[in-house]
């Protein structure tokens, strides 16, 4: 793809929207967030927090554990960190530094404040609004859509922002842009300077995290297991340290990761096996990098379709993008990749999300072994083809499939889970 083509631009800026730090499970610091932004408008201790959230944001908050407060969970406990602690300016990363004082702070305030979570009714998946009340003062803070974007800031009644939801689109690359093709040619004729410290960042933090979760006990410890019962293998390898990393992320380690479509362990998945792969093939640093982009681009095309959350689990999308990267760094050229992505998904799409917490690590080795599997079939000249299933002839054909699947198709089946885990109904 040439440099001067509208689309190498958009991919390069695709990248670098997407993939940003962020400190734990995104739906927690996401109301963390929000809550920072509400406190300092409202600028004094609030008496009392109401936070309201769609079913799917409740549903990722309630079983992981937030960072840097002492191991507590839930929405108060991410308000509270917010509250008390957070720095709205680091985003994802509002509270990636808290001390031990405020650590003791945030325990105190959420033992003396009057806390009220409610479900809210909203035409979006992702839909978050934070009020805080102190005497006759409130301030509210509403997020929609995505993670950081913030549409209302009110004070006393007084409008200080308001955007429309779909106003995010103005200041972010179309997506709709991605095709498997373009991302190939992208991915294998790009200057690597001009996606490499990215990338590169994604690997240093994400697989410092897999070793974090591999040298120390974390969630159910899904990694180490595999690792223990496992071949000695890459195959192995790949899939546990995957997993390893997110062992430590839903289980309270106060380490950055660099996310992939608004999550950290679609980043992870995206990143960790692809790496593994090429240090033990030895693959020179721009393969690797091209592979990893490829990965990444393959998964946030997939998403795109599916929406920011859904019951539809993203480790699937990212394990197929995995799988894509692999087969990059293992020599395969365009059909190779392509075949990979359709046979992984053909495996792994009957994966839900029932939330973010320890199992999401089991579900991401899961969708990596899909993702390698998915080549190792097309190195044998095996494939699933259209009519088997949801597979229908052409990759994006596939891949939109996939999408319907995932945002239209389960949505009943997201109030469902909803309903068997917090009694509420989206």
């Amino acid at each position: 793809m040439n440099r001067n083509d509208m689309r190498y631009s958009q991919y390069v800026s695709i990248l670098k929207e997407e993939l940003v730090p962020a400190m734990g499970c995104t739906e927690p610091i996401a109301i963390a967030y929000g809550a920072s932004i509400a406190a300092g408008v409202l600028e004094q201790l609030p008496q009392k927090v109401l936070i309201e959230a769609s079913g799917s944001i409740i549903k990722n908050v309630k079983s992981v554990i937030v960072p840097n407060t002492h191991h507590l969970k839930g929405m108060s406990a991410a308000a509270a960190s917010g509250i008390i602690a957070g720095d709205p300016s680091r985003k994802l990363e509002v509270i990636s530094d808290v001390c031990e004082e405020k650590k003791c702070q945030i325990e105190q305030f959420l033992n003396t404040a009057v806390f009220e979570e409610k479900f809210l009714d909203s035409d979006s998946v992702f839909d978050l609004r934070i009020t805080l009340y102190a005497n006759e003062h409130h301030a509210c803070v509403q997020i929609k859509d995505t993670h950081t974007n913030v549409i209302l800031i009110e004070k006393d009644g007084e409008v200080i922002l308001h955007k429309d939801s779909e106003s995010k689109q103005s200041v972010r690359t179309d997506h709709t842009v991605l095709n498997m093709k373009d991302i190939y040619d992208f991915i294998d004729t790009c200057d690597i300077q001009d996606i490499r410290d990215v990338l590169m960042s994604q690997i240093r933090c994400n697989y410092a995290i897999a070793e974090e979760g591999m040298r120390h006990d974390y969630g159910a410890n899904i990694g180490k297991v595999l690792m223990k019962h496992g071949s000695n293998s890459v195959h192995t390898k790949a899939k546990a340290f995957a997993a390893a990393a997110s062992d430590a992320r839903m289980n309270g380690c106060e380490l950055p990761v660099i996310i992939n479509s608004g999550s950290g362990n679609q980043g992870i998945t995206c990143s960790i096996p692809v790496y593994v792969y090429a240090q033990e093939y030895g693959i020179d640093e721009e393969r690797m990098l091209r592979a990893l982009a490829l990965s990444n681009l393959t998964a946030i095309h997939e998403k795109t379709k599916i929406g920011t959350l859904s019951a539809f689990c993203g480790a699937v999308s990212a394990g197929a993008g995995a799988g894509a990267g692999i087969a990059y760094v293992l020599g395969a050229d365009y059909e190779g990749v392509i075949h990979t992505v359709v046979n992984a998904l053909a495996i792994s799409s009957g994966i839900i999300c029932d939330g973010a917490k320890a199992s999401c690590a089991a579900k991401i080795a899961t969708s990596v072994d899909a993702g390698i599997f998915g080549y190792q079939m097309y190195l044998e000249g095996q494939q699933f083809v259209g009519g088997d299933g949801i597979i229908v002839k052409g990759i994006e054909n596939t891949i939109a499939n996939i999408g319907r699947l995932g945002s239209s198709g389960m949505k009943e089946t997201n109030r469902e889970i909803i309903s068997m885990m917090i009694g509420e109904k989206e």
